[in-house]
């Protein structure tokens, strides 16, 4: 349902209404535009009758003071022209007066609108000043009425039956929307105001520990992170209790968050009290959440059919963050395929995904799970019953649990779980760390469950003790904890430990297993006495799991999911070290010039498959595509994982090839790896495959939506055996160019002449900036200095690079001193005192600004000597582009240039050697037959010394074939030297146009035909 009315007249005159709103129109009064924006409200679809909210004017709040505009919780003041600041101020004091009165008289949170037509800005009270949450601009020349009233929606919260897909959350609740802004501005203040209250520290430092714990250092401990997730977690519980129907609106915060509603409905771990409750704690918390939960009631979250908290997740949490712990959510219809082709019998088998994520795959093994017991005619308690012993899910991160548990209900769905015989059931969503880093072998002994809980005496601490058998029948166990905790909680003021007969009855505990828990039972109360009983429920129940899980006699049949992707150059040190390790002793390391490229995603697998996976039990995994055939994933594809402890042997089955699907739904090229555990009999990932092609519409997230679009057929894997090296005996001359960045700290552009000069040998300078650049570096001011002429070198970039031409070089300023590179340890640097303050200026930004390197700016700039090592320069030499699916090389004889890393160069003997390869690397041939071994992103993209994995020979000048090929790229390099190009254009359009040209010559086809001879092809 749009939020603008259907009916194409009324929809023209809010046009036009919007139109004269827009203007500013000095001579319009205010009582008009009063009148104008009320009617705007009634009249644009945003529900108000049906929330039977009068749109008030002149309404009395008390001292003859009277509110614009008064709507629900929301008070509108107008004024004719906001531009000017003065009066900004005073109609914000005056604002401030209406929203502080309103919300002392009613007890409830109010917003604040101020707006002169044009500019509309939300605000809320803090510290009892007015502050901005959000801003909405009207654009002349058509202003946007859709825009608008989605806004005004987002900020009053007053549409019923919203349906919350995708692009509806997107809108509606994600980081760009008002509703986010208003309450993570509202929450933000919150926690400023009340961050030093010991609970509230309290319950910070923990989500700290626990997630400095789960991720190591790839965790950020900052304020915004702990906000935007006690945001995300709040609302994924209230969504919880609107899944039941329940209406939350009329219920007490602090029941919202503890999830009491669930207990009373024996629904298990769903909502318990976490960290992220701390908002209950403090003065206007319950105002936050009962506003919150307004906002959420909008939708109707009976009708989802899909993982929609992960589009809200990954609306609020920026994607670097996503990056840097490798979380790449999968598409619905993906994960309803692989689920397919994975779960043949969901009566029987049990599931695990071991990195959970959001719970996408299981809201499809859920749903597939109960599909099969309907068509079998089991009782809903059963069915229930044996979906949550048989689908389960963990993930070492608190924000996705959250998001997963609520995923799971909603694919359970609201009919099932308010029909009254359902039973009770337990959502088996575990907090855990399934790669388990550090592993917990200390957890079970004796046949019990024991944690120490770290008091008691010197001699002898407390310990929580439970017969391990108990954790058999997960949900039985999930109870008894929750029920040990509460009823520990209940008693923490009577001074005595309460019996536990009432629970050993309801939960049916042996007699021989209750004196354990009545002890445990026992340290619980003490924890509660001495304030420390804050996480042990939590602990209990969730990180044991994953270790349970991992016994023998626990582990599962069926192994699906999308684990974390994340290269080894962008692991933190210390997580390096453990992965190395790891992977070296599951034969999983590659090491060479590909290390860096190793990934998380293998070792994940393989320890999974370790861990959690029975003798003869399946698996299929979403992975990046390089683990179908590049050199770096050898080991993961033999299937060999033994670490010296225990046989892990992996037979693959097959795999889908997914990079060809347009567009591209991860960062990387996807794929899906099958196959089954054995029993030391490991079978490689065949070279075969299933290759999906096709191009999604926008908006498609279901299977039945996508398949029309999408073909399946068998194709051929080319498997890359190394990564750096090749039959062409050119693969060791061609290297990468220098890493010169951040280019803000070398790349300039020339300053206008002072009237007075510089001296000769020196010019004026300051920083080239790009739209590409990434913070910090973005964020820094411009570098300006007077340099030394001879350090402003001509640096060749990929972008500079066509096919058989060169455009002109950008500028850098580097400190090459004839073959050798200064630095501020290098007397000599001093004499060129404009390079020396130069330099020393970009060093002290490196130093401040640099990530986790420890590199020093010159060993930076010299990473692997990438420019030493071209130092000093050879008169002729061929470059070409080491990104892109398309190869384009040219020769430089500039031997003053510079080549950077999106590059790749080698010398060549003569002129007749560089046409002779200009004309192999720039036709259309070549490309095809490197097509296979390159990476996939967006394209096949990162040509890099793939290209040399062919058999290109060396030039043999006596050879027909190759001396044809020389004639031939004089040719072509004559033809594109005379195109008439415009070059500052983009270079991507420029190298299609020179292609173009190219193609439509008459000698490709003749390339091409002795390119396809001398290769092989």
């Amino acid at each position: 349902m749009s939020v603008v009315a259907s009916d194409s007249l009324l929809e023209n005159e809010l046009q036009a209404l919007l139109d004269r709103l827009s203007k500013r129109d000095r001579l319009r009064s205010e009582a008009t535009l009063q009148s104008d924006i009320r009617h705007l409200l009634l009249t644009g679809g945003l529900n108000l009758a049906e929330h039977d909210l009068d749109v008030a004017l002149e309404t009395p709040v008390g001292d003859g003071r009277r509110i614009d505009i008064e709507v629900g919780f929301t008070v509108i003041e107008v004024k004719k022209d906001l531009s000017g600041a003065a009066v900004l101020r005073a109609a914000e004091k005056q604002l401030a007066g209406y929203v502080r009165t309103r919300s002392e008289q009613t007890g409830q949170r109010y917003v604040g609108i101020l707006t002169d037509g044009t500019t509309w800005r939300a605000y809320h009270l803090r510290d009892d000043e007015l502050t901005e949450a959000t801003r909405f601009e009207l654009k002349q020349p058509r202003p946007d009425l859709t825009s608008l009233l989605t806004w005004l929606e987002g900020v009053l919260a007053t549409r019923k039956g919203i349906p919350p897909t995708p692009g509806e959350i997107v809108t509606r609740l994600g980081a760009a929307s008002a509703s986010y802004a208003l309450d993570r501005a509202v929450l933000g203040a919150l926690y400023a105001e009340h961050r030093n209250l010991p609970t509230v520290q309290l319950k910070r430092e923990l989500w700290s520990k626990l997630l400095r714990s789960a991720l190591g250092t790839q965790f950020t401990d900052d304020d915004e992170l702990f906000l935007e997730h006690t945001l995300l977690v709040n609302s994924a519980e209230v969504i919880a209790h609107l899944v039941l129907g329940l209406d939350v609106t009329d219920m007490q915060p602090a029941t919202l968050l503890a999830g009491q509603r669930f207990d009373l409905a024996q629904i298990y771990g769903v909502v318990e009290a976490d960290f992220f409750d701390w908002v209950l704690e403090v003065p206007g918390g319950d105002s936050f959440v009962r506003t919150m939960a307004r906002r959420l009631a909008r939708f109707d979250w009976a009708t989802v059919e899909h993982d929609v908290l992960k589009v809200l997740y990954e609306s609020v949490i920026g994607a670097e963050t996503r990056k840097r712990l490798g979380e790449y959510y999968t598409p619905d219809w993906l994960a309803d395929q692989v689920v397919a082709e994975a779960v043949t019998d969901p009566l029987n088998q049990r599931v695990l995904d071991p990195s959970c994520g959001s719970g996408t795959f299981l809201f499809h093994a859920v749903r597939r799970h109960l599909a099969a017991a309907d068509q079998a005619g089991i009782p809903l308690a059963a069915a229930l019953s044996g979906l949550t012993n048989r689908v389960l899910g963990i993930d070492l991160h608190p924000v996705a649990v959250a998001l997963a548990r609520v995923t799971y209900l909603l694919a359970i769905g609201r009919d099932r779980l308010i029909d009254s015989q359902r039973g009770p059931i337990t959502v088996p969503v575990y907090l855990g760390d399934s790669v388990q880093w550090a592993q917990r072998v200390d957890l079970f002994t004796e046949g019990h469950l024991l944690i120490s809980t770290g008091t008691g005496s010197q001699l002898f601490e407390d310990e929580l003790r439970f017969p391990d058998r108990l954790l058999a029948d997960a949900g039985h166990f999930d109870r008894l904890i929750s029920e040990l905790a509460s009823l520990a909680s209940k008693n923490r003021t009577t001074g005595t430990v309460p019996p536990l007969t009432a629970i050993f009855k309801r939960l049916a505990i042996a007699e021989a297993d209750q004196p354990a828990i009545k002890d445990s039972f026992g340290v619980l109360c003490r924890l509660q006495d001495e304030g420390r009983d804050h996480i042990w429920s939590y602990y209990i129940r969730n990180l044991v799991r994953p270790v349970w899980l991992g016994r023998p006699e626990n582990r599962v049949d069926v192994l699906v999911g999308n684990p974390p992707w994340l290269s080894y150059r962008h692991m933190p040190t210390d997580m390096q070290e453990v992965f190395r390790k790891m992977s070296e002793a599951r034969g999983l390391w590659h090491g060479k010039s590909v290390a860096t490229q190793q990934d998380l995603s293998g070792l994940f697998v393989a320890r999974a498959i370790q861990q959690y996976l029975k003798i003869g039990g399946s698996f299929a995994f979403v992975l990046p595509n390089a683990a179908l055939d590049r050199g770096y994933f050898a080991g993961f594809r033999s299937g060999k994982y033994s670490d010296g402890s225990e046989q892990v042997d992996a037979a693959f089955t097959g795999s889908w090839d997914l990079r060809r699907i347009r567009p591209h739904f991860f960062p990387r090229g996807g794929a899906v790896v099958f196959g089954r555990r054995t029993d030391n009999a490991p079978y490689m990932l065949p070279a075969e495959t299933t290759r999906w092609t096709g191009t999604l519409p926008r908006g498609i997230h279901s299977w039945e939506a996508a398949a029309p679009h999408l073909t399946r057929m068998p194709a051929a894997l080319t498997i890359s055996s190394t990564e750096a090296e090749g039959p062409s005996p050119y693969a060791g001359r061609f290297s990468n160019g220098a890493t010169i960045f951040p280019r803000v700290l070398f790349f300039v552009r020339p300053q206008p002449a002072s009237p007075l000069g510089f001296g000769a040998g020196r010019r004026a300078v300051q920083s080239m900036r790009s739209s590409t650049e990434k913070a910090p570096w973005k964020d820094l001011a411009d570098i300006i200095g007077v340099v030394e002429s001879e350090f402003i070198r001509p640096t060749m970039l990929g972008e500079t690079v066509l096919p058989y031409r060169v455009l002109p070089a950008r500028e850098s300023v580097l400190p090459i001193d004839g073959n050798d590179l200064l630095d501020s340890e290098n007397p000599k640097l001093d004499l060129y005192p404009g390079l020396a303050d130069w330099w020393r200026s970009i060093e002290s930004l490196w130093e401040q600004h640099r990530s986790s390197t420890r590199l020093t700016l010159r060993e930076q700039l010299d990473f692997r000597h990438k420019l030493s090592s071209q130092l000093p320069a050879q008169p002729l030499r061929l470059l070409y582009g080491k990104a892109g699916m398309h190869v384009a090389a040219a020769l430089v004889d500039n031997p003053n240039a510079i080549i950077d890393h999106t590059l790749y160069w080698g010398t060549v003997t003569n002129r007749d050697e560089g046409l002779y390869l200009c004309a192999i690397l720039n036709n259309p041939a070549l490309t095809q037959l490197v097509r296979p071994l390159m990476s996939y992103g967006k394209d096949e993209r990162h040509i890099d010394k793939h290209l040399w994995k062919l058999p290109i020979p060396l030039y043999d000048g006596s050879n027909p074939a190759h001396r044809r090929l020389v004639e031939l790229g004089q040719a072509e390099a004559s033809l594109v030297a005379e195109l008439d190009l415009d070059e500052t254009e983009n270079f991507v359009t420029l190298r299609r146009k020179v292609r173009q040209a190219l193609s439509s010559g008459s000698h490709a086809e003749e390339i091409a035909n002795i390119v396809t001879e001398l290769l092989g092809g």
